[in-house]
């Protein structure tokens, strides 16, 4: 699928800002079924940009304001091809993750968002109870997830404790993929946080729109590693495999890795944020499949 994504950023300060201090994690990553077309970042005031890519491999827009402002836009457009990714054809056993635990300790150990107790610990024992197909037991533990949580927008926000989520049963993406990755974890399979758009009406409901141009929100879920086949994408907030319509950002340990846009500023004793992102195909792709 072709499609064109344009973000916008907006603080509004009560007072002028006499200087910020910003880095800003919108562009699309590349990847084997993701191809970033063109990609466009630009700052009001104008500042000087300087990208990189951090220890996670997600490209990074750092920028600084010097002079007072009242409002400071970020504006990244981006063009992405995708398609989806195939499901794992190979034959792994849970016992193969033993000898990758050296390997993987950063996407094994707990994060501020994915600390798991022992509620958590046994609902992932339970999830891959009776099976050693380790493909098998990583979408199990997807489906748990996609079970015990309802979607409910505004009932949490991201330090919310993932142990919390647990017992409340609903959240946000965000709050599936912590929980996810918690369970994962816990019971040893390497996992990670996805950061990204879903083309959708709904969040929870991963249909392709009707309307050619959207206004959405971002986006999260999960990578598990699966020996001899590597990252598998799974969507806890959908009953949906990742498909065309997601577009990935970049990943990391838990939200913290990816935060859209983070920065620090003197004076402007308040602000407002208004953020935007809307996407627009400019071709129709074929139906939303399932069965990938």
């Amino acid at each position: 699928m072709h499609l064109e994504i344009r973000y916008l950023n907006e603080f509004r300060y009560s007072e002028p800002a006499r200087e910020s201090h910003n880095l800003l994690r919108a562009c699309p990553q590349v990847t084997p079924h993701q191809t970033v077309v063109s990609y466009v970042v630009d700052t009001t005031p104008n500042a000087k940009i300087f990208s990189y890519v951090d220890y996670w491999g997600t490209r990074v827009d750092e920028f600084g304001v010097r002079e007072p402002h009242d409002v400071l836009s970020v504006r990244a457009t981006s063009i992405v091809d995708t398609t989806p990714p195939p499901k794992p054809d190979s034959v792994a056993d849970l016992n193969e993750f033993d000898a990758l635990r050296p390997d993987f300790v950063t996407y094994l150990a707990p994060s501020p968002h994915t600390r798991w107790d022992d509620a958590i610990a046994d609902m992932g024992r339970k999830a891959i109870a009776g099976t050693s197909d380790a493909v098998f037991a990583v979408q199990t533990v997807c489906d748990a997830v996609t079970d015990h949580l309802a979607y409910r927008p505004g009932t949490t926000d991201v330090g919310v404790d993932v142990t919390d989520v647990l017992h409340h049963g609903q959240g946000v993406c965000q709050d599936f993929a912590h929980l996810a990755i918690a369970m994962y974890r816990s019971v040893g399979i390497p996992a990670r946080y996805v950061s990204g758009y879903l083309y959708a009406s709904n969040q929870d409901n991963a249909v392709q729109p009707d309307a050619a141009e959207l206004e959405v929100q971002t986006h999260a879920w999960v990578e598990a590693f699966i020996p001899g086949h590597g990252w598998w994408q799974l969507d806890p907030t959908n009953p949906q495999p990742i498909g065309e319509l997601h577009v990935k950002i970049g990943h990391g340990r838990d939200y913290d890795d990816v935060m859209p846009l983070r920065g620090v500023y003197h004076g402007g004793s308040r602000h407002d944020l208004g953020v935007k992102v809307t996407i627009t195909r400019d071709r129709l792709a074929e139906p939303f499949a399932t069965d990938q």
